[in-house]
């Protein structure tokens, strides 16, 4: 069992309206898990009555909801969840270039806008789908959230810069080997080419230092905000399944305030929590 603080001290940063949150799991009972248990989130349940109250906390208004490893390549408990949020939400599934076109417009039916590459321990769908799930995307105009182990970004540039589909470089790139200026060229490169954006959350996942400010994380999220704050996203990365105490439970208002930190101002503030995601990820335009 673990404690997730769901309500606290309201965040520093003054959140705008239409402000979207486009990295987070939600959970709805009476799904089954994958048989080896990888990705299960901790007791009790992170439901969507629970991520709610957070939503309230910090000033979120609309919300992008990942297919958990949890559930691998069900995407039913995603889709449940989505229409439980209801017109705040839309949904990043997985697929592979055999999921059929009816199901490919079932899932669009349901508020599903991306796919999901994770080439990590517990991901569904990994690199070596990268461009057959890259041509489906592009084809039914979804985004895809790519995740792996970003020490190999300059090996992987050439494939990743011939991605048809919008796509996002999930985790601040995920550097395990240490973060060096050939990483930073590369995902600036990236963000070059047009169709590629860079994600703020779960900064504590992609470090190789510590918190509670993540200097490593801090630095290149920094360079990249500079560089380019209207191709940047941001996301909780609620219920924070890493953590398995609740001693370890981060603060998801500080989490917050240090990624807006690393934002020049306010102007790219309001790009990264609404404009941007507002048109990446299809919601109704604010006006």
């Amino acid at each position: 069992m673990i404690d997730r603080k769901l309500t606290g001290a309201k965040p520093k940063t003054r959140m705008p309206a239409g402000t979207c949150d486009t990295q987070m799991h939600m959970y709805l009972p009476g799904y089954s898990w994958r048989e080896d248990g990888k990705g299960v989130p901790a007791e009790p349940l992170p439901t969507p009555e629970m991520y709610r109250k957070t939503m309230g906390w910090l000033g979120i208004d609309r919300v992008v909801i990942t297919q958990g490893n949890g559930h691998h390549m069900d995407n039913s408990s995603l889709l449940a969840c989505v229409a439980e949020m209801g017109d705040c939400a839309r949904g990043v599934a997985v697929i592979t270039g055999e999921t059929s076109d009816a199901e490919m417009a079932r899932l669009a039916e349901g508020g599903i806008v991306g796919a999901r590459i994770m080439d990590l321990p517990g991901g569904a769908v990994g690199l070596d789908r990268l461009e057959e799930v890259d041509a489906r995307a592009a084809q039914a105009g979804w985004m895809m959230a790519v995740q792996f182990d970003g020490t190999a970004l300059p090996e992987l540039e050439p494939r990743l810069a011939k991605l048809k589909s919008r796509w996002v470089l999930d985790h601040h790139g995920k550097i395990f080997g240490g973060i060096t200026p050939e990483h930073v060229a590369t995902i600036k490169r990236l963000i070059d080419t047009g169709n590629c954006w860079f994600k703020l959350a779960g900064c504590y996942e992609a470090t190789t230092t510590s918190g509670p400010d993540y200097p490593d994380i801090a630095a290149l999220s920094r360079e990249i905000c500079a560089h380019a704050p209207e191709r940047i996203v941001w996301g909780t990365n609620w219920p924070h399944n890493a953590a398995s105490r609740t001693e370890d439970y981060p603060d998801d208002a500080h989490l917050l305030d240090l990624a807006m930190s690393w934002l020049p101002d306010t102007a790219a503030q309001r790009l990264v929590l609404v404009e941007t995601p507002q048109q990446l990820y299809g919601f109704p335009h604010l006006g």
